[in-house]
């Protein structure tokens, strides 16, 4: 399996790229790249998420990737920060890739 990044594509056509590793924390989006969809070429649209939405999707993708093997009790963690104003769109994008 390649390791070439991915590109998430927000309903606005704004970029993000996010490592492989890191995008198969979704399992809704593992599908799509180990698939035989067009988006297993490295490039997924996400047309149903705005740009604000999707950015900080990527972020919690990233600092899931990043934390997850280590221990929860460990006080070394930072916690993710959830604007308020954003915490509905978050969990629909949230329910959707199943994250």
């Amino acid at each position: 399996m390649s390791q070439d990044p991915i590109t998430l594509v927000s309903k606005d056509d704004k970029e993000y790229e996010i490592s492989r590793s890191a995008a198969m924390v979704s399992p809704t989006l593992k599908a799509m790249i180990e698939g035989s969809f067009r988006e297993s070429k490295g490039r997924i649209e996400l047309k149903q998420f705005d740009s604000h939405i999707l950015k900080k999707v990527v972020e919690y993708l990233n600092y899931n990737f990043q934390y997850s093997s280590i221990n929860e009790d460990d006080d070394d963690i930072p916690e993710f920060e959830i604007p308020t104003d954003m915490s509905l769109e978050l969990l629909l994008a949230a329910d959707y890739l199943n994250i």
